[in-house]
C-alpha cells in the first residue's frame, strides 16, 4: 500500500532521533515516504509512543508512511526497557487514523512488549502492513513475539519471521482478528510456534 497523499520523498539521517522526528513529522502531514540511510541501524534507546496496549518505540503510524530502506534494521537497544518496536494505528481501533506502513528492505528485531500485552516487533492495531524484502526477528512479547495483527491487514513479501519469542502463542505471528497473507515468505524458529491460532495464516505452520 503507496501513501494515499502525494509528498517528495524524505532523506532519513543514521540517528534515532531523525527517524522519530521523521515520522512525528509524516504523521502530521497525512503520510509520507521515509528514505532510510543505507546500511544504518537505527538504535531505539527509549520508548517515544505510547498507547493502551504499551509502550512503542518508535511513534505509532497513523497515517501511510512507507519506510524504504537498504539494509536496514531497526531495533530496540538491548539495554533500553521493554517495548515494541513499530505500531500501526487503523480507523478500526483509533478512530480518526489511517495507518498504513510499506516497508521495504528493513529488519526489525530486539522489540519486547510488556506483559500482558502483544506485538513485540510490529503490532498493527486496526492499519495496513505490507514487508518487502524484510526481516522481523528476535523480539518478544505475550503473543505475537514478531507480528501482532489485530482488525487490520497485514501482507509479507519475500520476508522472514524468525527466532522470535511469546509466552503463550504466535511466536512469530499471532491474529487476533483481520488477516495476514504470505507471499515467498517463511515463518520459522520461533518459540512456542511459528503462528497462532492455528490455521490462522495460510502456509504458516
Amino acid at each position: 500500500m503507496v501513501p494515499t497523499t502525494a509528498h517528495a520523498q524524505t532523506s532519513v539521517l543514521c540517528s534515532e532521533s531523525a527517524l522519530v522526528n521523521a515520522i512525528t513529522a509524516a504523521n502530521a502531514a497525512g503520510g509520507d515516504t521515509l528514505a532510510l540511510f543505507p546500511f544504518c541501524t537505527y538504535r531505539i534507546t527509549s520508548a517515544h509512543g505510547t498507547s493502551p496496549v504499551g509502550p512503542v518505540g518508535l511513534p505509532p503510524l497513523t497515517a501511510p508512511i512507507r519506510l524504504t530502506g537498504l539494509g536496514n534494521i531497526i531495533e530496540r537497544d538491548p539495554g533500553a526497557p521493554p517495548f515494541r518496536v513499530l505500531q500501526v494505528e487503523g480507523s478500526a481501533n483509533v478512530p480518526g487514523t489511517n495507518g498504513q506502513l510499506d516497508a521495504v528492505g528493513i529488519t526489525v528485531r530486539g522489540g519486547s512488549a510488556v506483559f500482558p500485552y502483544p506485538g513485540g516487533g510490529i503490532s498493527n492495531l486496526g492499519g495496513t502492513v505490507s514487508l518487502r524484502l524484510s526481516s522481523v526477528t528476535g523480539n518478544t512479547a505475550v503473543a505475537g513475539g514478531g507480528l501482532y495483527n489485530d482488525n487490520g491487514v497485514s501482507t509479507l513479501n519475500a520476508s522472514f519471521v524468525n527466532g522470535n519469542t511469546a509466552a503463550f502463542g504466535g511466536g512469530g505471528i499471532y491474529v487476533n482478528s483481520g488477516g495476514v497473507t504470505l507471499s515467498g515468505s517463511t515463518v520459522s524458529g520461533n518459540t512456542p510456534d511459528n503462528c497462532a491460532p492455528s490455521g490462522s495464516v495460510i502456509g504458516c505452520s
